[in-house]
């Protein structure tokens, strides 16, 4: 009988595996990622008094963009091999990752999610258009871009399938 097993029998509960010590680690790096992103927008006193509709907007197609590459682009494989195990690709330019067990795992998972690392993403794309606004809404703006050709790529490569199977048929 497994760990697991004799775990469930004793208390009624599966044993929770979840690695919560570094989930905790994680969380305490972000707050402190947030923290001094937050100090130097107070050192250079740009605090905006809101946030436009269309920066949001852009801030979250570029979030979009920028997690699927760090976390999925066949490209920035190198920056999660200490951490991950390549699996397979997963799409046009994309690859799927597993996190390696260990002490990197909880690194490892943020790696490989593009949700989690949003958070990282929009809060370094957020807090940079407060400090160096014209340079951020550029780089912004590339990676909306890049989202949106990629939309266009991916509608056109359907497309093409369709009208090929139709003119094989």
């Amino acid at each position: 009988m497994s760990a697991q097993e004799d775990a469930v029998r004793e208390t009624g509960e599966e044993a929770d595996e979840r690695p919560l010590r570094g989930y905790a680690v994680a969380m305490a790096a972000y707050a402190a990622y947030a923290g001094g992103w937050a100090a130097l927008i107070r050192r250079h006193g740009r605090q905006p008094g809101r946030h436009e509709v269309r920066d949001i907007a852009l801030t979250a197609v570029a979030t979009f963009r920028l997690s699927r590459l760090l976390t999925k682009g066949a490209v920035t494989s190198p920056l999660r091999a200490p951490f991950t195990t390549y699996q397979g690709t997963q799409g046009p330019a994309e690859v799927s990752d597993e996190p390696r067990h260990g002490p990197g795992h909880t690194f490892g998972e943020l790696m490989t999610c593009p949700f989690c690392m949003s958070l990282w993403t929009s809060t370094a794309l957020t807090a940079s258009r407060c400090v160096w606004p014209r340079a951020t809404r550029t780089v912004t703006a590339v990676l909306a871009s890049v989202a949106g050709a990629d939309a266009l790529q991916l509608a056109y490569s359907g497309l093409m399938d369709k009208v090929t199977r139709a003119n094989e048929s």
